[in-house]
């Protein structure tokens, strides 16, 4: 199994900033979406987000992209699992 760590370190992610990580794999929708979000609002610009989901969350997104995040998704082989890497190019 992959470490999540492991994914952030294959995306433009960057790699000297704080990283906080959600596991929304056991919600159903609108859920991760929300928590993501939701979370999103408490971090500093410099902290990297790193969403651990079940599916590409494909509605989220727009949304990112809205609120000026870049963001990045790994589907990690053999697992039923995506982690999506969100952060604020800004910072």
């Amino acid at each position: 199994m992959q470490s999540p760590a492991s994914v952030v370190d294959r995306t433009d992610a960057p790699t000297d900033r704080p990283r906080e990580t959600i596991d929304v794999r056991s919600l159903g929708p609108p859920e991760p979406l929300k928590r993501t979000l939701e979370t999103l609002v408490d971090l500093s610009d410099e902290t990297v987000l790193v969403q651990r989901n079940d599916r590409v969350p494909q509605f989220l997104f727009p949304k990112l992209e809205d609120r000026g995040y870049a963001h990045e998704s790994v589907e990690l082989e053999g697992e039923d699992e995506v982690v999506t890497v969100i952060w604020s190019p800004d910072a």
